[in-house]
């Protein structure tokens, strides 16, 4: 077992444009759901209006997706300022 014990310490995260991320995501499934709805006839005959529905769902996913990581992207900023403002100078 001690073989697969950790060498190192893990990475610190990756930060990046989380926000915009979710929302470009969130903007593309919309887009395609609309891209698709014209041609809902085709894909019920064929057996794939599914693919429709998915990509409403993943819109309506991603607007929860984006309410939570406006909440996250804020608590993380209220943290950073609450901890600056607990430093004490000597």
């Amino acid at each position: 077992m001690a073989k697969w014990t950790p060498t190192h310490e893990a990475p610190e995260p990756l930060e990046g444009p989380v926000v915009a991320t979710i929302i470009g995501g969130t903007v593309l499934w919309f887009v395609l759901f609309l891209a698709q709805l014209p041609f809902y006839g085709w894909y019920d005959d064929h057996g794939h209006a599914w693919w429709v529905w998915t990509c409403l769902a993943g819109g309506g996913l991603g607007l929860i997706g984006v309410w939570y990581v406006r909440g996250r992207d804020a608590a993380i900023k209220r943290d950073a300022e609450h901890g600056r403002s607990q430093v004490v100078e000597p």
